[in-house]
């Protein structure tokens, strides 16, 4: 019986260094940090070569501007997607391939949420949080699985979720939630389908995240004060307060790198400990 041996030592945990990773939704609506400019930012000082996109030019040129003046050396492409769309889809994968010739990760960030419940849901409103939130996963990883097997290194694949897949949090955000629980189950389902094929799938599991995307979530719809808002999103975590961009980016860090190599279909959650409050929503 043949004794594991301990991989050589590394100068750097997580090292990205020359790998290409593509992420869907690298833009960010606003002020501050959202999640696709944190996982694009430390990507980055991992050494990560990053090829993104995002439907809003000006958000994916604001993750781009920032992490230049970082004083970061990566190659970094942001150009204009839509994920919903497979003509974009395959012309984003495309031109990451004709520009790098491989992609080693792949991050599926892209989502969006609309208030409602089965009965007041528009036909036009579900169609649309599903193809936004479980389509986009779907077109980025069947342009990108081909590749990713035929690679002697293989590929990886995190998923972004929502903790809304998991369990009723008291707002009724019903094709919402749904479209992430489906997410769960499609990165289970190809995980195990490429398991052999040199392919990992894993997700992240966001609980309450405060980003620009959520400010603007609550100015759209018109849901009050965003600082009252706010105070209630923090008292609904055990912690006393919402997670931020970097606690996703980090948890994305780990499933895209070599620590997490025989990490496949499953998923992490990062919520302060929400979903296991004794199913209080307070």
């Amino acid at each position: 019986m043949a004794t594991s041996q301990a991989p050589p030592a590394s100068e750097k945990m997580h090292d990205l260094s020359g790998q290409v990773a593509l992420l869907a939704g690298i833009g960010c609506s606003g002020e501050g940090w959202g999640n696709g400019m944190a996982i694009a930012t430390l990507f980055a000082r991992q050494g990560a070569i990053l090829f993104g996109c995002d439907i809003d030019t000006q958000a994916g040129e604001r993750t781009r501007q920032r992490i230049l003046d970082e004083g970061l050396k990566t190659d970094i492409t942001v150009m204009k997607g839509d994920v919903t769309s497979s003509a974009s889809m395959k012309e984003f994968v495309e031109s990451c391939m004709k520009k790098h010739g491989r992609i080693d990760i792949l991050v599926n960030n892209v989502g969006t949420s609309e208030p409602g419940d089965p009965a007041s849901l528009s036909e036009e409103v579900w169609d649309r949080q599903l193809d936004v939130n479980l389509k986009s996963v779907y077109l980025t990883t069947h342009f990108v699985l081909p590749i990713m097997e035929k690679q002697p290194t293989g590929g990886v694949i995190v998923n972004i979720s929502s903790v809304a897949g998991l369990r009723y949090l008291g707002s009724p955000y019903v094709a919402y939630s749904a479209a992430k629980a489906a997410v769960l189950s499609f990165t289970r389902s190809t995980a195990l389908i490429y398991a052999k094929r040199g392919v990992r799938l894993n997700a992240v599991v966001p609980g309450m995240i405060d980003t620009p995307l959520v400010k603007a979530n609550v100015d759209q719809h018109q849901l009050g004060d965003y600082e009252r808002i706010s105070k209630a999103r923090d008292d609904q975590c055990p912690t006393g307060k919402m997670g931020t961009a970097w606690d996703i980016a980090h948890a994305a860090l780990f499933l895209a790198s070599k620590e997490s190599q025989y990490i496949t279909g499953t998923e992490i959650v990062v919520d302060g400990g929400l979903i296991q409050s004794a199913g209080r929503v307070r």
